[in-house]
């Protein structure tokens, strides 16, 4: 098949199905080109985390894929020693209640944790 045979793709649905799709893929991506851990460790335990979430239901390959890797990132972050453990306990609700109420276009600004000196 030459070149002026072949046949044209379009490609109708984004690469990712929400925003924050991309964005926890290219963090996790970007921190292993950081350094902060190889990506053979990042696909170890992120296969590990999918497993497990297979014994718990069939996974839709979308949001409950990008629930998994946000997971795993935060185990990474913690086993690596990159964040301490009860302040992202803490912190991940502040994150999400700011973003349920911060309107559409709006920076998300979450609240400071309890006795935060920042």
């Amino acid at each position: 098949m030459t070149q002026a045979q072949t046949p044209s793709v379009q490609i109708e649905a984004p690469p990712f199905e929400a925003p924050w799709h991309g964005q926890v893929f290219a963090l996790a991506a970007a921190m292993s080109e950081a350094g902060y851990f190889t990506w053979s460790e990042w696909t170890e335990m992120f296969g590990a985390s999918l497993d497990a979430l297979c014994w718990d239901h069939a996974l839709d390959g979308s949001k409950d894929y990008y629930i998994a890797w946000v997971g795993t990132l935060e185990r990474m972050m913690v086993e690596k020693g990159l964040v301490v453990p009860d302040l992202l306990a803490e912190m991940k609700p502040l994150w999400v209640e700011a973003f349920l109420s911060t309107p559409h276009g709006t920076p998300v600004v979450p609240a400071k944790p309890a006795g935060a000196d920042v």
